[in-house]
């Protein structure tokens, strides 16, 4: 009830059910999962399916904290004006190539680079995108359903002859899952957009691979489960470690905004248990998204949770939590390269050690600054370097 710098609160984790509490200097978990400290982990290296660059100065510094723990990303192409065509994907290669730090911790970083799918998408863009090499997939978002979402599908009708050029050439669709019909609640759009969009476009492209993205529901977890096997589904960490509790219970808090919007208990524990269950059907895609601090603690702040600065030791924390830790390298290193078609980074390994560090307030971010997740606040584990 009062400020004390000697208090050492211990919660048995069996009681917690609502992580946001657990983050704080003077709380510890008792927990029989709990690994000691310096225990080192080390396992291939990872790649991210779904990362956000941005564009512009800042791209350097988002690149900055990625390459120290992932070989591959796939660049989402929301930016202003969007990547939409081949041409426009290869000009953004060669920006974030030009923006790598000059010493890269792993040897090499390489950008997988995506389309934004539009009502207009043609054949022969996806055509033209593919035979470049570097192009590995495009991108569904529902228009006006996340950040500069603007130029997204209207119809999903209106995009088949490119999925059907895509399911020939054996491209992935990443899509964003979740309705933007205006009515819907915000915490019902990814159930609804399964029933409405999803299970009839998998019917129809029975040979499309697709990646739901970012996925924040039981029901997705159930879907993907049950769906053929060119059905899989990407996890983020802040999805995996947190509720909507975190967002608005005691105030909101902007840095915690994202979507798809956090859910329920229910929700991230269907999501945590899918995640470390060992199956290919779910992988590692952060859904990092930097915002410049003016644009989230605002009257109408942007949607995306900064996690590039700590991604791979906050899914350590997810997998621990639940004694999974075995099952973090299947997750984090051969799901998503095997559903890409990509070949694993067999021979490149990265090591985590139980071993705190506590968060920066803020980080550069252009001729800005960004909040990160857990700023100010501990990580329980470190890569080492």
């Amino acid at each position: 009830h009062g400020p004390s710098q000697n208090l050492e609160i211990i919660i048995d984790r069996e009681v917690v059910h609502d992580l946001a509490y657990i983050h704080h200097p003077l709380v510890k978990i008792a927990t029989m999962t709990s690994v000691p400290q310096g225990t080192k982990l080390t396992i291939t290296l990872p790649d991210d399916f779904h990362h956000h660059f941005r564009d512009g100065p800042a791209t350097a510094n988002v690149l900055a904290h990625i390459t120290k723990q992932f070989g591959r990303a796939i660049a989402m192409p929301n930016l202003k004006p969007p990547v939409t065509t081949a041409d426009a994907a290869l000009k953004y290669r060669d920006h974030l190539i030009s923006n790598l730090p000059e010493k890269l911790p792993h040897g090499s970083f390489e950008p997988l680079m995506t389309l934004y799918l539009t009502d207009n998408t043609t054949d022969e863009e996806i055509r033209k995108a593919h035979a470049t090499g570097f192009v590995k997939a495009c991108k569904y978002y529902p228009a006006g359903a996340t950040t500069n979402s603007d130029a997204g599908v209207t119809d999903v009708k209106k995009t088949y002859p490119a999925l059907r050029a895509m399911a020939e050439l054996g491209m992935i669709l990443c899509i964003h899952s979740e309705v933007s019909t205006p009515g819907i609640d915000i915490f019902d759009r990814e159930p609804v957009f399964i029933e409405e969009i999803i299970k009839p476009l998998v019917e129809d492209m029975p040979s499309l691979k697709l990646v739901m993205e970012h996925i924040s529901t039981k029901e997705a977890v159930e879907y993907v489960k049950s769906a053929p096997d060119n059905v899989k589904a990407s996890i983020t960490c802040h999805h995996l470690l947190y509720n909507r509790n975190s967002l608005l219970v005691g105030g909101i808090k902007p840095h915690f905004y994202c979507l798809p919007i956090l859910k329920r208990e229910t929700h991230r524990e269907a999501l945590l248990g899918a995640a470390t269950s060992g199956s290919n059907k779910f992988f590692l895609g952060t859904d990092s998204a930097p915002h410049p601090v003016e644009n989230k603690e605002t009257s109408c702040g942007c949607a995306g949770i900064y996690t590039a600065h700590a991604a791979l030791e906050l899914y350590a924390e997810a997998f621990e939590s639940v004694g999974a830790l075995d099952k973090l390298e299947g997750f984090c290193s051969f799901y998503g390269a095997d559903h890409y078609g990509l070949p694993r980074n067999t021979g490149r390994t990265i090591t985590l050690e139980k071993k705190e560090w506590t968060v920066p307030d803020k980080y550069e971010f252009g001729k800005s600054v960004l909040v990160p997740l857990r700023a100010g606040d501990v990580v329980q584990w470190s890569i080492v370097e």
